[in-house]
């Protein structure tokens, strides 16, 4: 799926974005304080240090939404910041998909990429679908996607496609991970951003 195509998909950024708050929601407010050291399919990230960058995301794209500037310059420890944190992830995701939904969101361009602002928002869907997924899988919890994925699968699976030459030269994405002929679509687009599908934590 290129570009022009994900312009025409008959789903909003804001809509797919609803899709996956909620999804995430639970899974964040399930997260619990044991496991914040615990190691995530992110090897870079431990649970904790994966849900300030995904709160940071949440918080930034609404700025991007208003075609306005991001700062992802340092990860704020808003974790760190007080036990309400998933409450307050609830009420930004709440803010990021009623950003996405705004008129003109999906217009033109975006951020200091000046990258069509569709593509821009099907960023933020692409972390908020895969990171929930890395918690999900680092504290011992289901992530079903039966009955509300697909089409936020199909439209991660041409954001993936356009994105991976930077990103895989730029270390956002790992070689794409094997799968075999019965995996399933989720699991695809999990193998083409360099997870494995089938992460178990060691610890």
């Amino acid at each position: 799926m290129d570009i022009e195509s994900m312009q025409e998909s008959k789903y909003g950024v804001g809509e797919l974005l609803g899709m996956a708050r909620d999804r995430a929601v639970p899974v964040l407010v399930a997260v619990p304080d044991s496991a914040l050291a615990a190691p995530t399919p992110c090897a870079e990230y431990d649970v904790k240090s994966l849900v300030n960058h995904l709160f940071q995301v949440v918080v930034e794209f609404q700025k991007l939404a208003a075609k306005g500037e991001s700062d992802f310059a340092s990860t704020p420890d808003r974790v760190g910041a007080g036990p309400d944190w998933r409450e307050r992830f609830a009420g930004e995701a709440d803010r990021l998909v009623t950003a996405w939904s705004a008129p003109g969101a999906e217009d033109g361009v975006a951020g200091a990429w000046q990258m069509p602002a569709r593509l821009v928002g099907s960023m933020a869907l692409l972390d908020l679908t895969v990171h929930v997924w890395d918690l999900a899988r680092a504290t011992g919890q289901e992530y079903p996607v039966a009955g509300w994925a697909e089409p936020v699968v199909e439209q991660l699976s041409g954001t993936v496609a356009t994105l991976a030459p930077t990103a895989r030269t730029t270390g956002v994405f790992a070689d794409p991970v094997p799968v075999g002929a019965d995996a399933s679509p989720f699991e695809r687009l999990l193998a083409q951003t360099g997870r494995d599908p089938y992460w178990v934590s060691a610890v």
